[in-house]
């Protein structure tokens, strides 16, 4: 059954997992991990002043 199974890997995928934050344009590990736990590609910076400051 799992011989049968043909895999593709699109490289269009593998775009949106760029470690480029949306807020501030810096690359940043934390923007991948803020993009699992919430759905938004922010680092770790901006997170915590789109906590503080809510605008």
């Amino acid at each position: 059954m799992t011989d049968s199974f043909d895999y593709k890997s699109d490289k269009s995928d593998n775009s949106e997992l760029n470690d480029v934050c949306d807020e501030c344009k810096n690359e940043d590990e934390t923007v991948t991990q803020n993009l699992i736990l919430t759905g938004y590609k922010i680092c770790k910076s901006c997170r915590t002043s789109k906590t503080l400051f809510p605008l």
